[in-house]
């Protein structure tokens, strides 16, 4: 399939995005907190997706008060992620690897943004057989901002060596396409959980059903869609 577009890189998402686990993170959230005696609304953990530093700390003070401990409500729900994980792998959303190794076919750069530390996003991507997949690995704590900032993407667009404006970031929530968007890519929002309101159509380059058809995607015209 012939590539129509220029395309320099790729930027992707990790969980909801590539990974079909941010389901884990919507349910692990609540027990989490249920745990030390707080109770979520049934919308704010859709609010928490790819949400990283400072602003999930803020979130949750804003939420439940300047008291909440952060840190320890969050290393509890990483506890139960963890054993999630354990009991059901890390399920691959549909065309994840295939896509990854024909961006690599074709020369393309790709790079992981994630809000997960390195260590544990590199367990991941070696569990799942897509580590070698990636030119860079992009986490929230090498940068000052996390997700909705643009600092995620503008620092993997300078590792990658190309301007923002010449690579395309594939997204899944409204807080990494508004980072992704930020920064000066062009974003591709492959919705999961929820669909875009117009107000994110407005930061969206495309909006795709499945990550198998961005080959399409990129062997159309120039014209953005």
């Amino acid at each position: 399939m012939k590539i129509n577009k220029p395309v320099d890189a790729v930027l992707f998402d990790l969980d909801g995005t590539l990974t079909d686990t941010e389901r884990f993170y919507q349910t692990a959230w609540p027990k989490a907190l249920a745990h030390f005696g707080y109770e979520m609304e049934k919308d704010m953990p859709l609010k928490l997706r790819s949400l990283g530093r400072p602003f999930a700390i803020q979130q949750f003070k804003d939420w439940f008060g300047e008291d909440f401990d952060y840190q320890k409500v969050r290393e509890y729900r990483k506890e139960i992620v963890e054993e999630m994980i354990k009991e059901n792998g890390i399920p691959l959303k549909p065309g994840a690897k295939e896509i990854l190794t024909w961006l690599r076919e074709n020369g393309i750069l790709t790079a992981l943004v994630t809000a997960n530390d390195y260590q544990r996003a590199e367990r991941y991507l070696k569990k799942i057989g897509l580590f070698e997949l990636f030119d860079k690995i992009i986490c929230a704590n090498m940068v000052e901002k996390g997700k909705p900032a643009p600092d995620m993407y503008a620092f993997a667009s300078k590792e990658l060596g190309l301007p923002p404006e010449r690579t395309f970031a594939v997204e899944d929530s409204p807080n990494g396409v508004t980072s992704a968007y930020l920064a000066g890519c062009k974003v591709i929002m492959i919705p999961d959980l929820t669909e875009p309101d117009e107000e994110l159509k407005s930061k969206l380059y495309a909006r795709l059903d499945n990550l198998l058809m961005i080959k399409g995607f990129f062997s159309q015209p120039q014209e953005k869609l």
